[in-house]
């Protein structure tokens, strides 16, 4: 059984241009970013048959999701990126710092502890739904801060693959469990 992984093609939003930015701002700057057109480059699929396609329902994953695989994509929220957190002070600050705030939410804040522990287990569904209807060779399509959990969890059933920190836009990761003798 072979699952891809791959990220969405690259995103046509640059970082915000304005020096510092409010919490509002920032979220607004996410809110576009969300609904941006994305960038198309060759993927090399490894002449793989894929026999399925799911991605996540985001426009950037399901519209990279289109131009990869030409059969049924099933559309899923289950592997949407885990959301923003929600930052309770309207601070101004520049956008590095404001993402190494993000990065760093995950230890400082228990409500986004609890929305990756609920990613965690939507990843869990969609990889127990797809090893229930045992396709052989299966395309997932999502985003990268769900594509680190995602191969987590592949490793932990079986699964084997590449390593990554931050997977590359438009990018295949291939995992493959092997049948048991």
């Amino acid at each position: 059984m072979k699952i891809g992984l791959v990220r969405h093609f690259k995103v046509k939003k640059g970082f915000p241009s304005k020096g510092w930015l409010t919490r509002d701002e920032l979220v607004q700057w996410f809110k576009e970013y969300d609904e941006a057109d994305i960038e198309p480059v060759a993927t090399d699929l490894q002449a793989i048959a894929w026999k399925s396609c799911h991605a996540s329902d985001m426009p950037r994953a399901l519209r990279t999701a289109e131009l990869l695989y030409h059969g049924e994509i099933r559309a899923t929220a289950k592997l949407r990126e885990i959301p923003l957190p929600r930052f309770r002070r309207n601070w101004r600050l520049p956008f590095l710092l404001w993402a190494i705030a993000v990065r760093l939410s995950p230890y400082l804040d228990p409500k986004v502890k609890e929305e990756i522990k609920q990613t965690k287990e939507r990843i869990n569904h969609v990889l127990d739904d797809i090893l229930l209807q045992g396709e052989e060779e299966m395309l997932l399509v999502s985003h990268a801060g769900l594509m680190m959990l995602m191969r987590q969890e592949l490793l932990k059933r079986g699964f084997r693959g590449p390593r990554f920190r931050t997977p590359e836009n438009g990018k295949l990761y291939v995992y493959e469990k092997r049948p048991q003798a």
